[in-house]
């Protein structure tokens, strides 16, 4: 019998959905994806609300199994099928899973605080037609600066973040830095810095990830 396919509840065009959607085809695991109309408040609908308690999105089903939190998605996606599509995303032993902990880590508590102000205000702010905070785009694009200065050295010595080998670690700066480099005039913010340049490179032309993208602008 045929294992029905995870769902994944959200739009791709957002960052947290995206970064679950190039984990799952990176790994090759079938899903469905469910819309959700958040301007319709579908996401803070009572139904919604017993999977993603916080209202947001994504929500993701595993069979009797619902999670949320886009890295926890993808953690628990790349455990549970090891030997499927892409190897290696979370670790093969405690040393190596640390290390790309530590980077998944300082993605969400360094880079993608700044990244995400700068991805609302410069991409979503104009399309949602709201005023632009300029004060807020300076701050966050020298908090951004620092981090990106410490993934260049980082990056000198190491092809990706976590070693030699593409990691979740990797896969989670893909959504926001997307909208930086493609849609923004940020761009030189990465392509200005070598190693982080050369990175960016590589981990965006990902099969998957063209796959996303290809998502986000149908």
């Amino acid at each position: 019998m045929a294992t029905p396919p995870v769902k994944v509840y959200g739009p791709p065009l957002s960052t947290a959905v995206s970064r679950v959607l190039v984990c799952l085809l990176e790994k090759d695991v079938q899903f469905q994806l469910v819309p959700v109309n958040m301007a319709k408040m579908e996401h803070k609908k009572p139904d919604y609300i017993k999977m993603q308690p916080f209202g947001q999105v994504p929500a993701f089903q595993d069979d009797d199994i619902t999670l949320f939190e886009s890295r926890a998605i993808c953690r628990y996606v790349a455990e549970k099928y090891p030997n499927k599509g892409t190897a290696g995303l979370f670790g093969t032993n405690p040393l190596v899973k640390a290390s790309i902990d530590q980077w998944l880590e300082a993605e969400s508590q360094s880079f993608n605080p700044p990244s995400s102000v700068l991805t609302f205000q410069l991409f979503f702010a104009p399309l949602m037609k709201l005023k632009q905070d300029e004060a807020s785009i300076k701050q966050n694009e020298a908090k951004l600066e620092k981090v990106l200065d410490v993934y260049e050295n980082r990056l000198g010595s190491s092809r990706y973040l976590a070693g030699d080998e593409f990691t979740l670690a990797d896969l989670s700066h893909l959504p926001n830095t997307q909208f930086l480099v493609e849609k923004t005039d940020k761009a030189e913010l990465f392509t200005s810095r070598k190693n982080v340049g050369r990175w960016w490179s590589e981990i965006s032309t990902r099969p998957a990830w063209k796959k996303v993208v290809e998502m986000q602008n149908a």
